[in-house]
């Protein structure tokens, strides 16, 4: 394979950022107020909007996100969620932060999505035992294919079992039966640097609860019964609070939150400039028989383009493969590794062996570059390059 040339390289992602964006970091430096304040309210609202969510809670990750709203719903010692290996260790961390255990199911055959049929499973399994321990359930919508939300909502209620959607991947994913994040109990969504719209870091909780909002917000400053905001620019003293919960510090700072707001303006936008380029893909891969295409549905926010290998047909490995492709000056990566791999999880006895479809779908898969400014020049030498790949060391 040919090395790379000097500044040719490909990035796997790049954030969409604009004169808009730069402006209102600018706006908020010269106010005088830096932290949560006026531009992360504003943005709470313009996304309680934009999804139809009646709360919008801005935080400082999603991983944040998670454990605030597992907090939210009960997660605690004594307690498990239930979720698949197939995610980022914060979907799984957040729960063990508050002394809950977690446990697996896999992932669908033909997806990267929890299997519902899985899910029951292990819900009869522990509600077998004399003292069920799992309390939520937390489908992560891979690269923002949305899964299957109305059967899993249909277990919800016939296990009395809270739904925590790990949204990270899923905005926005719009669906028969409203925006993925808003459809569980609870929704988080992720403006991670690498997201399809960012804050560099940052988060945002949806719910239609309004319990659960309002034991989220409490949570989320230091167990405070007045926002930072409020104790700031009302007219009773800003030391005149109380403290009513052993809280955390989530909040988003409002230089975040101005840039969030313009993304979200951006949104929409953004999810066309994707599928332009998703469709290029599809259809300059469909004529290559060692790859399978990614999965897609209704809603699909296409975060990531997930390249699934058929290594029977190829006489290399994923790991080989996707070697090539960055010698070649394409920046892939890895979505993701399964717990079951993971040191940590090792030690708890997770086993391979009883997630073959999450075992599977990792071995074959390589994440191709996907981010709003690509041009047709980076976007015609992925596609060249993945085919020359394969033409190299196909078997067919």
């Amino acid at each position: 394979m040919t090395m790379k040339q000097p500044g040719s390289f490909i990035p796997f992602s790049l954030p969409s950022i604009g004169i808009e964006e730069e402006e209102a970091v600018l706006r908020v430096l010269r106010s005088g107020w830096l932290t949560t304040g006026k531009e992360a309210l504003a943005f709470e609202k313009e996304f309680a909007l934009f999804t139809g969510s009646p709360h919008a809670l801005a935080v400082n990750s999603a991983t944040s996100g998670l454990q605030l709203a597992m907090e939210a719903c009960g997660i605690t010692k004594d307690t498990a969620i239930l979720t698949s290996p197939y995610t980022f260790i914060a979907t799984s961390s957040a729960a063990l932060h508050l002394n809950a255990s977690v446990q697996y199911c896999d992932i669908e055959k033909d997806t990267y999505n929890i299997d519902p049929e899985k899910i029951e499973d292990a819900l009869k399994r522990d509600r077998a035992l004399l003292k069920p321990r799992i309390k939520a359930v937390v489908p992560i919508h891979i690269a923002g294919n949305v899964c299957r939300m109305q059967d899993i909502m249909t277990l919800a209620k016939k296990y009395e079992v809270y739904i925590i959607e790990d949204a990270a991947h899923s905005f926005p994913s719009k669906t028969d039966n409203g925006y993925a994040g808003t459809i569980g109990d609870i929704g988080v969504f992720s403006f991670y640097a690498t997201k399809t719209i960012t804050t560099a870091e940052g988060g945002m909780v949806c719910t239609a609860n309004d319990e659960l909002a309002k034991r989220m917000t409490t949570m989320r400053m230091h167990g405070i019964d007045r926002s930072v905001w409020d104790r700031y620019t009302a007219d009773k003293a800003s030391w005149e609070y109380d403290v009513i919960e052993a809280g955390y510090k989530y909040n988003l700072p409002d230089i975040l939150a101005a840039i969030g707001r313009e993304q979200l303006k951006k949104a929409d936008f953004f999810l066309e400039k994707r599928i332009h380029i998703i469709k290029q893909y599809n259809q300059a891969f469909a004529e290559c028989p060692w790859i399978i295409p990614p999965p897609d549905g209704k809603g699909n926010a296409w975060h990531l383009y997930l390249l699934n290998l058929d290594l029977q047909k190829i006489s290399i490995n994923r790991n080989n493969f996707s070697q090539f492709l960055q010698e070649d000056g394409i920046g892939v990566s890895m979505h993701f590794i399964p717990h079951f791999l993971m040191s940590f999880w090792k030690k708890q006895g997770l086993d391979e062996k009883d997630f073959p479809n999450a075992k599977t779908r990792y071995e074959s898969t390589i994440s191709l570059p996907l981010w709003p400014d690509m041009t047709q020049m980076m976007i015609d030498k992925v596609i060249e390059t993945v085919i020359k790949t394969g033409r190299m060391y196909g078997k067919y």
